[in-house]
């Protein structure tokens, strides 16, 4: 899945990050680096989407990253594994709930003050071990070809409904989903979360291994609704043109499980407390320049007040999800052993 849609492409990163002043991370100088010039960071990022912006920071600061790269929930359980031996400095998390875990296992530092409190609180840790970095939305994407707009379901547990059967898609082993379904579990309660993904089991739900192949095969015609975050439709828009989308985004109604907005967000281990190349590279990640390169090139939200939405996507202020702090969603292993339970994973 191609989350970067530079016009350069990756081997001119460089120059597409520094090509606006306004758009782009160059103009950010860390206040201070350690004389040792190195910064390991455990990324639930893909290394397609965030490569490059390790070498931007690299080229911006002189401090290089040693990135290692897997699945948020994996690294997550690495991590508390690992404990105070872990060689990583940075987690640089896809959600929220792998973030809360990794805190709630007492691995995570308290964040300087002077950035812990730069997003609302709303999008980080109370204990201000970790803060969102960028947000999402989650939607419903529809066929319009097959799906009239008033058709579409305003609520997630709709889609058990026996009407979609074998027409939902969902992505189980992705951290977005996951996370979501921990928000569930939070705002719902473990029974009521489970009566509905067995209900989904039941309905034939159609299980794919990432959101963006979800809302190919929505576009295809191959199913009618899939659950996946809201910037993968402005991606493929970007890549096949927005008049050859068939598929289209709905956000469900206001404090339904669906309309959860997630982050992904970044925390210093223990071990690097003072480390000030750890805290650069979190300063780097919310600088207003940083921030605008994520909503103009992943159409997702940034989290600092000063930078509006990407064009067409309504505000996050306007977007009402259910009322479950993102540093509740640290049961990650709970919601694993549910989806096992149930036959999704």
């Amino acid at each position: 899945m191609k989350r970067l849609r530079l016009a350069a492409g990756l081997a001119g990163v460089a120059l597409a990050l520094t090509a606006c002043s306004t758009a782009t991370p160059d103009s950010f100088s860390p206040q201070e680096t350690s004389s040792t010039a190195t910064l390991t960071v455990y990324s639930g990022r893909s290394e397609e989407l965030v490569g490059p912006l390790f070498a931007a920071f690299t080229e911006q600061t002189g401090i290089k990253v040693s990135p290692r790269y897997g699945d948020t929930a994996e690294l997550a359980a690495q991590l508390i594994e690992e404990g105070d031996a872990t060689p990583a400095q940075v987690y640089f998390a896809q959600d929220a709930g792998a973030l809360g875990a990794v805190d709630a296992a007492g691995l995570l530092a308290p964040l300087p003050s002077d950035v812990a409190t730069l997003v609302p609180s709303n999008y980080r840790a109370i204990t201000g071990n970790w803060t969102g970095v960028s947000g999402r939305a989650r939607v419903i994407a529809y066929d319009s070809k097959l799906v009239k707009k008033q058709d579409v379901p305003t609520s997630i547990f709709e889609l058990a409904d026996a009407k979609w059967k074998g027409q939902v898609a969902i992505a189980p082993t992705n951290a977005s989903f996951q996370s979501f379904v921990t928000a569930m579990r939070v705002s719902q309660g473990d029974a009521i979360t489970e009566q509905w993904l067995q209900g989904l089991k039941n309905n034939d739900v159609q299980t794919y291994e990432k959101n963006g192949l979800i809302l190919d095969a929505v576009n295809a015609g191959q199913v009618k609704l899939g659950l996946v975050n809201h910037y993968y439709w402005y991606e493929k828009a970007a890549e096949i043109g927005a008049e050859a989308m068939r598929a289209q985004n709905s956000f469900t109604k206001p404090q339904d499980p669906g309309s959860l907005i997630n982050v992904a967000g970044v925390g210093i281990l223990k071990n690097a407390v003072n480390d000030a190349n750890a805290k650069a590279f979190v300063e780097w990640l919310l600088s207003e320049s940083t921030q605008q390169w994520f909503v103009d090139n992943t159409w997702e939200y940034s989290l600092l007040p000063t930078i509006a939405a990407a064009q067409g996507l309504p505000s996050l202020n306007s977007l009402r999800g259910p009322e479950v702090a993102l540093a509740e969603l640290e049961d990650l292993p709970g919601t694993l052993k549910m989806l096992q339970d149930v036959g999704l994973l």
